[in-house]
């Protein structure tokens, strides 16, 4: 797969690199407070010592239009695609490392499908964050090329991830939905597929290999 960086033009469908704010505090909150898993990744909804920083403050009020919100982390080594998920709100990843977001478009699952061909590759270096559509499928992110994992802060609406409200199934995408504001399609070769996710995806299950 060739990587590209969210500073190309190309990642412009899928969202937008965050200006004007002081992340240095946020990256230093992650590597000092989380841990970062040697063969797995974990990811926490809402971390309190990062939620209290001050430029979580200004995201809240600044770039989520004081909307509440939730600043948790996804932390480990990952090297492949297994699903994608998206939401009804941005997403923005603050990354404490360099990492790859292998992202695809919302529009272009056709009856319930998305071939990981149209899956893209783009670079988040240290100290940089980025917006997220909410038109943008993505999942865990992945170990930069020369990497040692990650720690990534993952900023949602307050409540996102958190328990799956119980729902009457009215549409084919209610059968996506997996947790509050999460919904999500799995390759067959996934751990979610064997768990009830939908099988959604087709082609291979993308692994980064540098």
């Amino acid at each position: 797969m060739n990587i590209k960086s969210v500073f190309d033009k190309d990642f412009i469908p899928y969202g937008k690199v965050l200006e004007g704010y002081d992340f240095a505090p946020m990256v230093a909150a992650l590597t000092a407070n989380t841990p970062k898993p040697s063969n797995s990744v974990v990811y926490v909804p809402g971390e309190a010592s990062l939620e209290k920083l001050e430029v979580s403050k200004e995201l809240q009020n600044n770039y989520y239009g004081g909307m509440p919100i939730q600043v948790g982390y996804c932390n480990g080594h990952n090297l492949k695609l297994n699903c994608l998920e998206y939401h009804r709100d941005s997403e923005v990843n603050i990354a404490a490392d360099d990492i790859v977001l292998l992202v695809a478009k919302q529009q272009d699952i056709t009856d319930g499908k998305l071939d990981t061909s149209a899956v893209e590759g783009f670079l988040l270096p240290k100290g940089h964050a980025c917006e997220l559509y909410a038109t943008t499928l993505h999942y865990a992110p992945c170990t930069a090329p020369e990497g040692d994992g990650f720690r990534v802060a993952v900023v949602l609406p307050k409540g996102t991830n958190t328990a799956k409200p119980e729902i009457a199934v009215k549409n084919f995408e209610d059968g996506l939905l997996r947790a509050c504001n999460k919904w999500l399609i799995a390759h067959r070769d996934a751990s979610e597929a064997s768990q009830g996710a939908y099988v959604g995806l087709t082609g291979e299950n993308i692994e980064l290999k540098y």
